[in-house]
């Protein structure tokens, strides 16, 4: 079992790398073509963009709890070892999704065009522009929909290569595309929306020729199996709740700072928005190469070291996060200056909120997955999305007694941590997970490498010219501190001799 255990370890990492050479590529082409696209659009019209894409993603909430409930059954039956059902499940999950593309399309046509026309704080003259958005937007959530059985196939089998070049392949496209916006031969705005839709249908195309190819189950056989759509669907219907709630999070709250502030301030929030996902994009990785092991884990009845793998990848998300976020937080303003031509007002604001938030968030990432593998959600999803939708009502109160737009983010910030403990105490009934060795083990250690962490840079920043010789030093005594920190505080002696080995083994080869 020790030796399973430690195979399974070199399996999270291995994949963890290969996530990370694919984001790291990511990072670096998203800083340069939100430049570009910003430069190129305009402040407003990029808070176009945005807005009316969040619009449409507000619309998630419809799939996005089913689009869970696929990668969560087509996972399960890999950890129980049902290859039979696969093909099954992955049929029934592309009829499904077929349906509910047509469902999505009848409601948010209609409803967005009156939206942007009667609602949304937009220039008369921009307003067709904007419908317009909306339609390649739709496309767009359309043909992703369509391929969520494939990316969930991809994932329950751990071919993380694939997810990796895939996704290099994405970024090239994106790159493509920033460069080609300042040729449009069209309104700009809608110029970038159509080269994003095609850029999107590229992908998707790239992610169904390779599960075809390499997954026998991912081929689509009419299925209309009606046992499995009530399980599925039931499963769904709870998850819709927690689903609806982070997208009203998120995407309520941008529409929120349009209706009160107006495009400039959502383009501020955008460009915070963008930072913050890139950055996060790192524990989002990590969390894709463990999500996997913790439902299998749990199919096989393996719980041990379930409970093990979710409390260190809990650990790990916030180490992970906390050492990119530590220098951004010191020295949000410099690198905006550098990123941006014309950074909008208040954006470092919202990018240290952001921040903020997907630390607290980060922490929770693993008792999602722990949750979702149960099966068992409807009492979980009432409590936990029943606190989260309160951050619509409570955001829109703070706003309309005149606070800034930075509070929509501090109040999902005081949220998430409420959520976490909610989570805690009723995972400790689902599947047996201590709120208590939760608290010592994890919640404590990344409190105290965080408090810790902090101090030397606070101490020098003050001192540090506002050049790019003090910009250098400042992030690297900000990562040094918290690798440290992460080290001798964060670690347990057992991890801290693991990763020591590690370094020197490097060294001796």
């Amino acid at each position: 079992m020790q030796q399973e255990n430690s195979h399974r370890s070199r399996r999270i990492a291995r994949n963890t790398l290969m996530l990370y050479f694919r984001m790291i590529f990511l990072l670096i082409v998203g800083f340069y073509t939100s430049r570009v696209v910003l430069d190129a659009l305009g402040e407003n019209d990029y808070g176009i963009y945005s807005v009316v894409g969040g619009v449409v993603a507000m619309f998630t909430m419809i799939s996005g709890a089913l689009n869970s409930a696929i990668s969560r059954f087509i996972t399960f039956e890999m950890g129980k070892g049902a290859d039979a059902c696969l093909n099954k499940v992955y049929s029934t999950s592309v009829t499904i999704q077929l349906i509910l593309s047509v469902i999505v399309l009848l409601i948010i046509e209609p409803a967005g065009i009156w939206f942007i026309r009667n609602e949304m704080t937009i220039e008369p003259d921009r307003i067709p522009a904007a419908i317009i958005v909306l339609q390649f937007s739709l496309i767009s959530f359309v043909v992703n929909l369509m391929s969520v059985p494939q990316m969930a196939s991809i994932t329950a089998h751990e071919k993380m290569s694939a997810y990796a070049y895939i996704g290099i392949l994405d970024g090239l496209l994106r790159l493509g595309v920033a460069l080609l916006i300042v040729h449009s031969p069209i309104d700009r705005l809608v110029w970038y929306s159509a080269l994003m839709t095609v850029s999107v249908a590229v992908v998707r195309m790239a992610y169904g020729l390779y599960c075809r190819k390499n997954f026998p189950e991912c081929r689509y056989r009419p299925v209309f199996d009606r046992g499995l759509i009530k399980e599925m669907f039931s499963f769904a219907g709870w998850n819709f709740i927690g689903v609806t709630s982070g997208v009203l999070r998120d995407q309520g709250g941008n529409i929120l700072v349009n209706l009160f502030f107006g495009t400039a301030m959502n383009a501020a929030r955008g460009v915070a928005v963008q930072l913050n996902s890139a950055v996060q994009g790192f524990v989002t990785n990590f969390m894709t190469a463990v999500n996997p092991q913790i439902t299998k884990s749990y199919a096989s009845g393996e719980r041990g070291y379930m409970l093990s793998l979710v409390r260190r990848s809990s650990k790990m998300s916030f180490f992970l996060l906390f050492i990119i976020a530590l220098p951004l937080l010191f020295n949000t303003e410099y690198l905006l200056q550098i990123w941006l031509k014309d950074v909008p007002e208040h954006s470092a604001a919202f990018v240290r909120l952001f921040l903020v938030f997907a630390l607290s968030e980060s922490l929770s990432n693993s008792l999602i997955t722990a949750q979702l593998a149960t099966g068992n959600i409807r009492n979980y999803q009432i409590i936990v999305g029943g606190l989260q939708l309160m951050n619509l009502p409570v955001s829109y109160i703070f706003l309309k007694a005149g606070a800034p737009a930075q509070a929509t983010v501090a109040v999902s910030i005081v949220i998430s941590q409420i959520c976490l403990v909610a989570r805690l105490l009723l995972l400790k009934k689902m599947i047996g997970l201590s709120p208590g060795e939760f608290l010592t083990k994890v919640y404590l250690r990344v409190l105290a490498v965080a408090m810790v962490a902090v101090v030397v840079p606070l101490l020098v920043s003050g001192w540090l010219p506002d050049t790019f010789a003090g910009f250098c030093v400042s992030v690297a005594l900000c990562v040094i501190s918290a690798a440290l920190s992460i080290l001798f505080i964060g670690c347990a002696a057992e991890e801290r001799r693991m990763i020591m080995s590690m370094i020197f083994a490097r060294k001796g080869e």
